[in-house]
C-alpha cells in the first residue's frame, strides 16, 4: 500500500503546479490560480526558522499569499510559523485502496462516462462548485494518463471527477456532484468507475485527499473500505486571509 509520502507524490504529479522551483531547502509553486495545492511553498529538506524569510519573500514576488504546505515530519516547521502569526488552513485526510477493492461493481448503464477533455457541461458544473479555469488548466497540465468522469442521474447531468495516475496509483481530484443530485450514490458510482479505469491504466491502486470538513466525504471514502493513511495541512499568513 502506497504510505503518505508516497501519495504526496501522487499529488504533485497528478495535480500540478504551472511552476515550481528550489529555493534552499524550499519547493515553490506558481498556482496561477489553481488553488492551495499548487501554489504552496513546501520543505524538501529540513529548513532553520531563518529560511522561512526567504520563502516568503519568493511567494510575494510570485503575488501569492504566504502559504506553506505542513507534511509528515514537518512539525518544527509548524511551530515556527504558528509563532509567525500563520494560522491552520484546510486539514486533509489522505486515502487510499487497492483499485481492486472498489472495481467490483460498474454502475448503471449510461450513468458514468470517462471523458477527455472536458465537456462543456462539465466545467459548468465545477464552475458551479468554485473549480474555477485555474483548476481546469492543472487538470490540462497533468501527464497522461488522465479522464474525467461524466455522471447522469435521471437522464440529467449528476456530476464530475478528474482522474490521473502517477507511480501506480490513480487520484481522483474534483469531485463534485450537483446539490440537488446528492443522495443517489453518485459519488460512489464515480468511486467504482475510477477504479476500473484506474487499472485499465497499469494503476494498482486508487487514492483521494479531502479536507477533514467535508464529512460526507470523508464518509463515503471510509464506507468503500479505503485507508487513512495519513494527513498534512497548511499554514497561511493571518495578513494573508481573505
Amino acid at each position: 500500500m502506497p504510505d503518505a509520502r508516497q501519495l504526496m507524490d501522487v499529488c504533485d504529479a497528478t495535480w500540478p503546479a504551472a511552476a515550481t522551483r528550489r529555493l534552499g531547502p524550499w519547493l515553490l509553486r506558481e498556482g496561477q490560480g489553481g488553488g492551495q495545492r499548487v501554489s504552496a511553498t513546501s520543505a524538501k529538506a529540513p529548513p532553520t526558522e531563518d529560511d522561512i524569510a526567504s520563502a516568503e519573500a519568493a511567494m510575494q514576488d510570485m503575488n501569492q499569499p504566504r502559504l506553506f504546505q505542513i507534511r509528515q515530519g514537518d512539525s518544527e516547521l509548524d511551530a515556527w510559523l504558528d509563532a509567525r502569526d500563520y494560522a491552520v488552513v484546510d486539514p486533509v485526510t489522505i486515502w487510499v485502496a487497492p483499485a481492486t477493492a472498489l472495481a467490483t461493481q460498474h454502475a448503471p448503464r449510461v450513468t458514468v462516462f470517462t471523458v477527455w477533455e472536458p465537456l462543456a457541461i462539465q466545467i459548468d458544473i465545477w464552475a458551479k462548485a468554485g473549480i474555477g479555469p485555474g483548476r481546469i488548466a492543472v487538470m490540462h497540465r497533468a501527464p497522461q494518463p488522465k479522464t474525467t468522469l461524466m455522471g447522469r442521474i435521471n437522464d440529467h447531468p449528476g456530476g464530475t471527477a478528474f482522474v490521473a495516475v502517477h507511480g501506480g496509483t490513480a487520484m481522483i481530484h474534483a469531485l463534485e456532484v450537483l446539490p440537488h443530485q446528492r443522495r443517489h450514490g453518485m459519488a460512489r458510482w464515480f468511486m467504482h468507475e475510477a477504479a476500473f479505469w484506474a487499472q485499465d491504466n497499469g494503476a494498482s491502486h486508487i487514492a483521494a485527499i479531502c479536507t477533514q470538513a467535508n464529512a460526507g466525504a470523508n464518509a463515503l471514502y471510509a464506507s468503500l473500505g479505503m485507508e487513512a493513511v495519513g494527513q498534512y495541512h497548511y499554514r497561511k499568513h493571518r495578513e494573508d486571509m481573505t
